[in-house]
């Protein structure tokens, strides 16, 4: 299983009130929902291993200095970073800022030390979304079938049926509501090609563009006509060919609107499809559900000072802990 860490937590946050707070008023509304969240999943999919996939980079240089305007509406700020980044007025490195309320900022960090203490694994890509990370992971598996969860509609381009199933649970409606998607269910509900479903979702998804994320798509061209398009041509490369080519039966309108945003279309590739190859870091060598807390007293410690006891509790149960006989 391979979570979408912040996709996850962001949900939690917005869910639950910021009146759950930490014996010395902290909030820790995200804290305790993404553990649940973390429990419910365990109990309802059982898997034997896990990853919490993290954005090292949100918005990676190597997708904004393709479209600019890739999440461009979400940076809060920049400040200076290390090299590689783009260049402020004086010479120096400057880095995005991701718009984030001031008090989920410090939750990230405990959540982030909860998951050590318990020993659930981690990985994050240096320059890199955890879109990529999971994209990488979920290639790499050639063992046990995957399961993606995220309340994120891009990541079900990795849905897959070989050499393993990859399979998304979409969260995007709360996990009560979750859909489990493979090719066949993203055929029906978009429907795409099935034999290369998540390809062919992912570039309609070029095609029809996303606001929330920051992509024009092609003027005239929405989600139901552009996954016609891609039944009727079999995939984006030979549409653009059809529009390249005056005696297709391509409709006029839709030609010059292809034809005109040709330059978007070839950055399209590399900013939407998420990675396969991203090089994993910060990764936690086992990623085995753990079978009793990494570090039990770091793991306690957390509990008193953020009062997060029901909720390890519940992870506890999840992952069968032996129950403590001192707390």
């Amino acid at each position: 299983m391979l979570l979408d860490g912040a996709s996850l937590w962001f949900r939690s946050f917005y869910a639950l009130p910021e009146k759950m707070t930490s014996p010395d008023g902290r909030p820790v509304n995200a804290v305790r929902g993404f553990v649940d969240t973390i429990a419910a999943l365990v109990t309802r999919e059982r898997p034997t291993r896990l990853v919490v996939c993290l954005d090292l980079d949100w918005r990676p240089a190597f997708r904004t200095d393709l479209i600019p305007s890739y999440k461009a509406h979400r940076v809060a700020e920049e400040v200076p970073h290390t090299p590689g980044g783009a260049a402020d007025s004086d010479g120096g490195p400057l880095t995005d800022v991701e718009e984030v309320p001031d008090t989920l900022t410090p939750q990230v960090d405990m959540i982030l030390d909860v998951l050590r203490c318990a020993g659930i694994a981690t990985s994050g890509a240096v320059g890199c979304e955890a879109d990529d990370v999971i994209g990488t992971l979920a290639y790499d598996e050639s063992t046990d079938p995957v399961v993606v969860v995220s309340g994120d509609r891009d990541l079900l381009q990795v849905v897959s049926d070989d050499p393993v199933e990859v399979r998304v649970l979409y969260v995007g409606r709360g996990l009560s509501k979750a859909e489990m998607m493979g090719p066949v269910e993203l055929a029906e509900k978009y429907a795409v090609p099935e034999d290369r479903a998540g390809v062919a979702y992912a570039e309609m998804a070029m095609l029809r563009g996303d606001p929330s994320d920051g992509l024009p798509g092609v003027p005239g061209i929405g989600e139901k006509t552009a996954a016609k398009l891609i039944r009727e041509f079999g995939s984006l490369d030979a549409l653009e060919a059809a529009a390249a080519d005056s005696a297709s039966s391509l409709a006029t309108r839709a030609r010059k609107s292809l034809l005109a945003s040709a330059d978007y279309l070839t950055a399209a590739r590399t900013v939407v499809l998420v990675r396969t190859d991203a090089e994993t870091i910060d990764s936690t060598d086992d990623d085995r559900l753990p079978d009793a807390p990494a570090d039990p007293g770091g793991l306690a410690d957390l509990i008193d000072e953020l009062g997060i006891g029901a909720s390890v509790a519940r992870l506890a149960k999840a992952l069968d802990w032996p129950a403590r006989s001192d707390r």
